[in-house]
């Protein structure tokens, strides 16, 4: 069962709603169901505006589903509209904008809604001003805010509210529908003025459905067909009186009723109908309730629950639970949970999840990609309780929720084979940093570049984004800047790799960029140097013809010929007219010439007349090409087309070349990155070549920079 799993209706809409059927899905709600029925008719005096709230399982999820299927136009042909009670049926208009929440951010969502209407915009100011320029109104529900989010410390729904509601509410040709916590429903109501906003709280006595819930429990109680079933279930009256005795029992909440209902019908024996003090008034009483019928102690099933209650994403993997629940206790819980399925049964539900599709690893792989293709990842069976009203008063149930949190994070961590994530269960890599930002570990998580690489580029962004920044140490901070370029982009692992692997050392941070390299991943470049050169809007890569021994230039000799120096890869800088170390381009003034080594870290000092670029035919004959757009290069074979490098960048690039041994040199308006192309198809370099420091064993934790400057090779 669901939330609200059951029909349901209230005494005074039966008399309202005398001769009308009820909404097959909801079975009640008239009151409910004509408010909004009224506001999406834009009924004159009806507010542009409703925001629905109530305590958890209330049924808040099922009525927005329910009133959904009377504004879908393939549903509506489902529903016995002319038996419905008119004041209930909204006109049959286009369907509103739904953007669902569930496990998104509040950017992901504002996005959805940018994409849905067409609008071309470049933030998120643009998206609300595109919507308030619509000469037409637009409609949207936003349901199950408070499912918003990838990781729940890092209190996603309260961003969605203040960032994206309150800024649609207040957008006047948006008629807005949205679902939200109590905690943050007067927040959003009482961000607009009187009358525009109408606030519909499902426990309260105007808008409660008493009667609704005694049908909830009375079919939720009805046996199937065939099954065996005790006597208070299977006559309708003696079924209809426990209903009554539950509902009344339960003080409205329908969550504790359906978790009555499920303890039950999972274990008939030892329940006495006529007994009020087995019949739950909360939540946490049916979970105690249950334990005690069943000859067990309440503390040892919420022990045994406690993992579900703190899983993350979809559900826990069930090869999990035993060492968590082993880590809660801090004792072994391996019989508990051998001979406790029974005792766990009505509050666990098994979830079949879909294999997530990784980006491929390998050349031409997406926008920014590079690899051949992975196969598709495998869906699995992983376990989560029944509601998250549950998981709610397990977590608030226990002495120290910080402390259980801690203990599942170092189960979990001690779970990764060799702490190589590339061979950790998805969850491990994708979970952990949510787990340990609540236990306020997540700062000392983060000094992996493995798991920069391995983990979900969402899930951990919206971690790392909930610490304060204060508390991050550099190679965190190198994430957290290159993080909207990774999940913008849905860069692949080996992607996500090359791109920290640049950003570690355009920040000083080499042998975090090292480590990258020792991960497995075939990366499509190796950055040589960086440095944090603003306003250059040219480069070209060239050679510094050598000297003979009376001065004159001698392109072209090679190293060890008699008195001659060998020319020198550089690559010279276009940059603004003053720039320290620059040259004059010529004698009209304007901008400069600065001149860099191509394959170190070091400026060079030189006349940048002596730089002679490759010719034409050089660059024809190399093996690989350069093809540019404004935010994107591409490095590709002359051979075979194929890309074999792909770069992305948030910033707009100003300049670019490419030498004919592989040499990739950007400018942004960051800086300047010279990176050697090393994936298939790309020249090998000479042992005269750059050398590669050895990786070191630990990496240290260095501090932050803005890049490198001068000789540090």
């Amino acid at each position: 069962m669901g939330d609200g799993d059951a029909v349901n209706t209230s005494g005074r809409e039966r008399a309202d709603t005398a001769g009308y059927a009820l909404h097959p899905y909801i079975g009640g709600r008239t009151a409910v169901l004509r408010a909004l029925a009224a506001w999406r008719m834009r009924w004159p005096g009806a507010p542009r505006v409703v925001v629905l709230t109530g305590s958890p399982g209330s049924g808040r999820s099922r009525l927005v589903t329910g009133f959904l299927m009377l504004c879908d136009p393939e549903y509506r042909e489902r529903l016995p509209l002319d038996d419905l009670d008119p004041a209930t049926v909204p006109p049959d208009l286009p369907p509103p904008a739904v953007p669902s929440p569930v496990g998104r951010t509040a950017a992901q969502v504002l996005w959805t809604l940018a994409d849905h209407f067409g609008l071309p915009a470049v933030g998120a100011d643009d998206i609300f001003t595109g919507l308030g320029a619509r000469t037409e109104p637009v409609t949207i529900v936003v349901p199950d805010v408070d499912t918003a989010g990838p990781v729940r410390a890092a209190h996603e729904p309260a961003r969605l509210v203040r960032d994206v509601l309150v800024p649609l509410a207040a957008t006047g040709t948006v008629q807005l529908l949205a679902d939200v916590p109590r905690e943050l429903a007067a927040e959003l109501a009482g961000s607009l003025p009187a009358g525009q906003a109408q606030l519909i709280d499902l426990d309260d006595p105007e808008w409660a459905d008493p009667e609704g819930l005694v049908r909830h429990a009375e079919t939720a109680l009805t046996p199937s067909a065939g099954a065996a079933a005790p006597p208070y279930t299977a006559d309708p009256a003696a079924r209809r009186a426990l209903a009554e005795a539950m509902a009344r029992r339960a003080g409205g909440s329908r969550l504790t009723v359906q978790l009555a209902v499920r303890s039950l019908l999972a274990h008939p024996a030892g329940f006495d109908p006529a007994d009020a003090s087995q019949l739950p008034g909360s939540v946490g009483e049916a979970l105690d309730l249950h334990a005690r019928r069943l000859g067990a102690d309440p503390r040892t099933l919420r022990l045994m629950l406690a993992p579900l209650a703190f899983a993350e994403g979809e559900g826990l993997p069930v090869q999990l639970w035993g060492a968590l629940a082993d880590a809660v206790a801090g004792r072994d819980m391996s019989r508990d949970l051998a001979e406790g399925m029974l005792l766990t049964a009505p509050f666990v539900q098994p979830v079949e999840t879909a294999g997530a599709d990784e980006p491929a690893d390998g050349p031409g792989a997406g926008a920014a990609g590079s690899g051949a293709d992975v196969a598709a990842g495998e869906g699995r069976t992983v376990l989560r309780l029944t509601h998250p009203g549950l998981a709610e008063e397990i977590r608030a149930g226990l002495p120290d929720a910080r402390v259980a949190q801690t203990r599942i994070a170092m189960a979990l961590l001690a779970a990764v084979p060799g702490q190589d994530w590339s061979r950790a269960d998805p969850y491990l890599r994708d979970h952990l940093a949510a787990h340990t930002l609540e236990a306020g570990l997540l700062p000392q998580l983060l000094t992996d570049p493995g798991l920069f690489t391995h983990a979900d580029p969402v899930s951990l962004r919206a971690a790392v984004e909930a610490v304060p920044f204060d508390a991050l140490g550099a190679p965190a901070r190198t994430y957290l800047r290159t993080a909207p370029l990774i999940t913008r982009t849905r860069a692949s692992a080996g992607m996500r790799a090359a791109l920290l692997e640049t950003a570690f050392v355009e920040d000083g941070l080499t042998p975090y960029a090292e480590v990258l390299h020792g991960l497995g991943l075939d990366l499509p470049w190796r950055t040589l140097w960086s440095v944090p050169l603003t306003g250059v809007a040219g480069v070209t890569v060239g050679a510094l013809a050598g000297q003979g021994g009376d001065g004159t230039e001698a392109v072209g000799a090679t190293e060890g010929s008699a008195g001659v120096s060998a020319a020198r890869p550089v690559v010279a800088l276009l940059v603004p007219e003053g720039t320290p170390g620059s040259r004059p381009a010529d004698s009209s003034g304007g901008p400069a010439l600065l001149v860099h080594d191509l394959l170190r870290p070091e400026y060079v000092d030189a006349d940048p007349a002596r730089v002679l670029a490759p010719s034409d035919e050089a660059r024809a004959a190399g093996p690989l090409g350069l093809s540019r757009g404004s935010d994107y290069l591409r490095v590709w074979s002359r051979e075979s087309g194929e890309v074999v490098a792909a770069l992305i960048s948030d910033t707009p690039f100003t300049g670019a070349d490419l030498s004919p041994d592989g040499v990739l040199v950007v400018a942004t308006e960051r800086g300047v990155t010279a990176r050697q192309i090393t994936a298939a198809g790309a020249p090998a370099r000479s042992a005269a070549g750059p050398t590669v420091p050895a990786q070191s064993a630990r990496v240290p934790d260095a501090g932050a920079s803005h890049g490198l400057e001068g000789d540090l090779s």
